[in-house]
């Protein structure tokens, strides 16, 4: 048996969804794709999938046989990609993912530009407000806010947001300008919960960190209606700088206990280590890190 086509057939019914939307990608028959998935689990003597026509459910061991399976298509893709002539252009499709807002601001504009500069690669971009397992989900490359907990990715620095708290100038002249973070216990809040407590928010005082109790009317887990709510008034609210420069560069809303800030968040490009990486994603890394850094001021 063609362990490499059985490997890739496993691989391609995990990311269609299903034994039917995979023999269509692959142009087989149903029949076909069913029985070579079903004489691999037999040699290997473990059942990878749990499945059904049209539902299919990873086991314990097809979450890590997948993982070895992406890794080793990735090595022999690369060794291929090697030894061919076409090599110095980036070719092939590649996976992103990045913050839903971050990636609207910062990522899709420069992804059109490396699109145009590399016109034989694809992409394939998913703006998520979650952080994403690349591996076990089949992505290339990800955008990162905030400090990093998996040590297995390589991950390079380029640049970092600041958590700002903002408000409307109509309601910072109703209620005064707060000169400390504790002004913000007796003052209307709009909650972020994506960032912060929907209860309390942490500043930074004499080198200390402060916590504040808070309260208001709205608590939400979407970035962009939380900031509406905050631009119409409703209460001072703590973003990310990102999230909120527009309507600062407007005069829609006003920063706020600028001295009190908690340390900003980092913001990398991550990958998986391979011992091969596709000729793709090493010029995707290397150009959107230059570009990221001079659009984050760090380079």
């Amino acid at each position: 048996m063609d362990k490499l086509l059985a490997m890739s057939t496993f691989v391609q019914i995990v990311d269609s969804g299903s034994l039917t939307a995979a023999a269509e990608v692959l142009e087989k028959s149903l029949p076909s794709v069913v029985r070579v998935l079903a004489t691999h689990e037999q040699a290997l003597g473990v059942r990878l999938l749990n499945r059904t026509t049209r539902k299919i459910a990873l086991t314990d061991e097809g979450h890590r046989y997948l993982e070895r399976c992406r890794q080793i298509i990735s090595e022999i893709k690369d060794a291929e990609h090697e030894l061919s002539a076409q090599q110095s252009e980036p070719t092939g499709k590649l996976r992103l993912t990045s913050p839903v807002l971050f990636g609207q601001f910062h990522v899709t504009p420069l992804v059109t530009n490396f699109l145009k500069l590399f016109n034989q690669v694809e992409i394939d971009l998913l703006l998520l407000d979650r952080v994403v397992n690349l591996v076990d989900e089949g992505f290339d490359v990800a955008i990162r806010i905030g400090e990093l907990e998996d040590s297995s990715l390589i991950a390079k620095r380029v640049g970092e947001v600041r958590r700002v708290v903002c408000a409307s100038p109509e309601l910072i002249k109703s209620t005064g300008i707060p000169n400390h973070p504790n002004d913000l216990s007796k003052l209307q809040c709009t909650r972020h919960t994506g960032i912060a407590s929907r209860d309390h928010w942490n500043f930074y005082e004499n080198g200390k960190q402060k916590t504040v109790s808070i309260h208001g009317p709205l608590a939400c887990n979407h970035a962009a209606a939380t900031i509406q709510a905050c631009t119409q008034g409703l209460g001072y609210g703590m973003f990310l700088s990102y999230q909120v420069d527009s309507f600062l560069r407007s005069k829609q809303l006003n920063i706020v206990l600028a001295d009190y800030e908690p340390a900003p968040f980092p913001v990398h490009i991550v990958f998986p280590q391979t011992k091969l990486i596709a000729t793709r994603v090493r010029a995707f890394v290397d150009w959107m890190t230059v570009e990221l850094r001079k659009a984050l001021n760090l380079g």
